[in-house]
């Protein structure tokens, strides 16, 4: 209801600006505390520049948000300036979006280049990066202290570590406890954290860069066989309607020794308001016997509609709301990674946010966005839809493999 309340009012609104001055539009994440600091940001280049922004907080659902986005772009009235958009989708809306190589150029030398590269459609550059992040790996330091267990380095330690402290924990009276928690709805994120365990253990990437279709292969199916298996033992079934928000939650009340999440969590979990602040540990993701441990690429691009009346201005503010000194202050305010590699060997970010690696020694795991192009959506809803089917118990990891082969070898034939 949330997407389709704010579309209705864009569609329905409009705005104006002072004629003396643009007025320049942004759509904002509100994931965490992602909304006040974007608005806050934008404050502070209109004060600079004279220019009015408007924000607007955007449906925490990714795909709620690309139908928003989609409607207002069909629309061709240039409603919404600058878009925020997933890592995922320059492929998917970069017709509707302007060549920023005029105006952000020579700043896109300094981000990094492989999201730079993601970026460029047809050999035009869609978005400059906010942000970048990766899936990482939570967990109850002062737990794994009290039973003596070590950060898991695989996935089987990880689900035996967390179930002797589900067990120990709950015969002390904690029965809200649970061993792992993720982003188990049926969406985006669900697609992420399901080509972590598979790729982690060697079962590739969905589709590969070659456009070969590799889901039905026994270890992504072995795969998402443990995962399934760990329902309702050390996985609570509410996951199932877990998104980012809902999995901190749980995590941040005490009620999970694990969580999968992002890098914002850092210091929310950390806050004054947080039952676990202070004893939270946070490492990269675990791996499987074979393969290789990593975490899904993540974050948020911004981009100017090609029916915004203002290209210049926006451009500019996206200039200002990348910047050095914004992406410094987003990571050590609020812990979001930059993109610029340099930011990672500033003394005062080290200091302040010392958990997060030189952007050199991350390892990632791509989503197929950039080879299956404007079908990726597609790809993602099938691959995600099926994860879920399983993990709810109405089909079986062998099956699920199957059919979602079946399903992209259909969108590639027609889309890619």
């Amino acid at each position: 209801m949330l997407g389709l309340s704010i579309a209705g009012g864009l569609l329905a609104s409009g705005w104006g600006g002072d004629a003396r001055a643009a007025t320049v539009t942004l759509a904002c994440g509100a994931v965490g505390i992602e909304y006040e600091d974007c608005r806050a940001a934008a404050e502070e280049w209109g004060a600079q520049t004279g220019n009015t922004v408007l924000t607007f907080p955007m449906p925490n659902n990714s795909a709620k948000r690309l139908d928003l986005y989609r409607a207002v772009m069909a629309e061709g009235t240039g409603k919404i300036d600058v878009f925020l958009i997933d890592v995922v989708w320059p492929a998917v809306v970069g017709d509707d979006l302007i060549d920023l190589r005029p105006y952000l150029g020579e700043a896109a030398k300094d981000h990094v280049q492989e999201i730079i590269e993601n970026n460029t459609v047809d050999g035009e550059l869609k978005a400059i990066p906010m942000f970048m992040d990766a899936g990482y790996l939570l967990y109850r330091r002062d737990l794994l202290d009290k039973y003596g267990r070590e950060v898991p380095k695989t996935w089987d330690e990880l689900a035996d570590t967390a179930r002797l402290i589900q067990e120990g924990e709950r015969g002390e009276g904690n029965t809200e406890l649970w061993g792992l928690v993720f982003q188990g709805r049926d969406y985006e994120g669900l697609t992420c954290n399901a080509l972590e365990w598979i790729y982690s253990h060697g079962g590739g990437r969905i589709v590969e860069p070659d456009g070969t279709v590799t889901i039905n292969n026994p270890r992504a199916v072995a795969a998402l066989d443990k995962v399934a298996g760990w329902m309702g033992d050390i996985v609570s079934p509410d996951v199932l309607d877990y998104d980012e928000e809902e999995t901190r939650y749980a995590f941040q009340a005490g009620n999970a020794v694990f969580m999968r999440n992002w890098p914002y969590v850092w210091t929310l979990l950390n806050s004054p308001l947080s039952a676990v602040s202070g004893d939270v540990g946070i490492a990269p993701l675990p791996g499987g016997s074979e393969g290789h441990a990593a975490g899904t690429l993540g974050g948020w691009q911004l981009g100017v509609s090609k029916a915004s009346a203002n290209p210049k201005e926006a451009a500019d503010l996206i200039g200002f709301l990348t910047s050095r000194k914004l992406q410094k202050e987003r990571a050590i305010e609020a812990s979001y990674g930059p993109s610029r590699p340099d930011l990672y060997r500033d003394p005062e970010l080290q200091a302040a946010v010392d958990f997060l690696p030189d952007v050199a020694d991350l390892d990632f795991v791509y989503r197929p966005s950039t080879t299956t192009g404007t079908a990726y959506n597609a790809v993602s809803q099938v691959f995600s839809a099926e994860v879920h089917a399983l993990l709810s118990g109405r089909t079986d990891a062998a099956t699920a493999a199957q059919t979602i082969e079946g399903a992209l070898e259909e969108l590639k034939a027609g889309a890619w």
